[in-house]
């Protein structure tokens, strides 16, 4: 077999293509030394595009561990803060001068990453908007506004920001958080000028997301437009070949080429993978990995995400004095609004639902999305949210002594029970935090609590933050992570660090 090789193609993803196509075909003629050979010769080897660097605006002692009355958990946060200089990395100059040798998307500033090792040891970018809130809390502003130039750049580079830091993920997209990192910046500074520099790029990327990921659905007779995750490349992806290529055997043409961009949309989401995307044969949400329609489902998460979106970008144009513009975010806000009302809310049941664009049903099961709306504050009456909060004590997830679980379900995958998420425990927690009842206030408290007592007394065991835990277990990590090279987790410390800012009065370590 004749393997053909262009120089400009990343190393890893070659490296990648042919041990998949070794394994594939085992007469290949092209013996692995040799493409090793070639691989070293014409390419720089992967994991080297980055070098260690310790944010200068770092220093001992944030403001708010003065509001952490527990002497243990002020002592834990100080740890927590100084982790972030064990996870600053500054990409080689050779990335940018000779771009032909990487497989990496140059980005001009400084980052914190994930975790420390293996693949968090770059930009992830869903994580970042937690990273870049315990950043700010941490008053690292200035490593805090490079990292959210990156992404700036990267919109006016792509029009949207990959789902990772590699060239082979510019053809998806990740969760869109920028528009809230930037408020979440603008909040500590009041830095007009740099809003004022960052809303068109903000609003071309809210444009991609309504050009390229929305679909109409009518719904008792009126047309509706949300969004959802849709990546329309049917080839397995890069980073996983081998996986996909096997997960697909006995297919047909057309179903391999659908379930390759529905894995590419999960991957997407962030929610890569789980249940929640499954559609089984009866068209319920049932299945295995094999049946993950991501594409086909309208995610309650990610419209009220975009909902948020929306009024933060009214908000800015207010605040630049453009009220014509911030109407016009307004109304396209409301319109989402009765939109999400109309297809995603359930009144029976109290909550929100993803809901299949094939069978034209809500998914009916149990995922900490249901309640997104609360946390972007996107619904018309005050007694949706308060349903909401019955909903999920009579949903059976409020039962684990650490955390509320990413489902009910268990079938293996890494965005299902027993795993609880850092983000998800946050977007929960505070959606209940903002509402008026003290039964809501009081349900975020306890929690938070939760939260950070797995949180602690993981650390105390490992000295590590893990990206996530199990519900089950005090202290235990959840499954499926690297955990062998994690000196820290970027979002697993911001969400902590916020924990502790917000409630440090009340919060004591290893309560129960």
């Amino acid at each position: 077999m004749l393997l053909l090789l262009p120089v400009s193609f990343p190393a890893d993803v070659v490296l990648s293509a042919f041990r998949n196509l070794s394994n594939a075909s085992p007469n290949s003629t092209v013996p692995p030394s040799k493409l090793q050979e070639f691989l070293s010769t014409y390419f720089e080897k992967p994991g080297t595009e980055f070098e260690p660097w310790t944010p200068p605006d770092w220093h001992d002692e944030p403001k708010f561990l003065g509001g952490i009355a527990d002497g243990e958990l002020r002592n834990w946060a100080g740890k927590i803060h100084n982790l972030w200089k064990s996870l600053g990395r500054k990409m080689v100059s050779g990335v940018k001068d000779h771009p032909e040798l990487y497989s990496q998307i140059y980005s001009p500033h400084p980052v914190v990453v994930p975790g420390g090792g293996g693949r968090f040891r770059e930009l992830y970018y869903w994580d970042s908007y937690w990273v870049i809130n315990g950043l700010l809390l941490s008053e690292m502003t200035d490593t805090a506004h490079g990292m959210i130039q990156n992404f700036l750049y990267l919109v006016n580079r792509y029009g949207f920001i990959p789902n990772g830091g590699r060239i082979y993920y510019e053809r998806r997209s990740q969760p869109p958080f920028l528009t809230l990192m930037v408020e979440s910046y603008y909040q500590a500074t009041k830095d007009k000028e740099f809003l004022r520099a960052a809303l068109p790029v903000l609003e071309q990327e809210y444009q991609f997301w309504m050009q390229n990921r929305s679909v109409a659905v009518e719904v008792n007779g009126a047309e509706h437009v949300l969004n959802r995750y849709h990546v329309q490349v049917g080839m397995p992806r890069p980073e996983s070949y081998t996986d996909d290529l096997e997960l697909a055997e006995g297919l047909t043409d057309d179903r391999k080429e659908q379930l390759w961009m529905d894995l590419k949309a999960g991957a997407e989401s962030g929610w890569d993978f789980t249940s929640r995307w499954y559609t089984d044969a009866d068209g319920h949400n049932n299945g295995t990995l094999r049946e993950t329609s991501t594409s086909q489902i309208l995610p309650a998460d990610l419209n009220a995400l975009l909902c948020l979106n929306e009024k933060t970008l009214a908000s800015f144009h207010r605040i630049l004095g453009d009220s014509d513009s911030a109407a016009l975010y307004e109304q396209t806000a409301a319109r989402r609004l009765e939109a999400i009302e109309s297809v995603l809310w359930d009144a029976e049941r109290g909550a929100w639902f993803d809901y299949n664009l094939v069978t034209h049903s809500k998914h009916f099961e149990f995922y900490p999305s249901n309640l997104a709306p609360v946390w972007a504050q996107c619904y018309s009456r005050p007694e949706m949210a308060e349903k909401a909060v019955q909903y999920l004590k009579g949903s059976g997830a409020l039962q684990f002594p650490n955390g509320v679980p990413t489902s009910l379900r268990e079938p293996g995958q890494q965005w299902d029970y027993p795993n609880a998420w850092p983000p998800l425990q946050h977007m929960l927690i505070r959606g209940l935090s903002k509402l008026p009842s003290e039964d809501a206030k009081q349900l975020a408290f306890d929690l938070a609590q939760r939260w950070i007592k797995t949180n602690w007394l993981a650390y105390m065991k490992y000295e590590a933050m893990f990206e996530k835990y199990d519900v089950n277990g005090d202290g235990k990590p959840g499954a499926g992570g690297e955990y062998q090279v994690q000196l820290g987790f970027g979002w697993t410390n911001g969400v902590a660090l916020q924990l502790l800012d917000q409630y440090g009065l009340r919060l004591v370590s290893g309560s129960r």
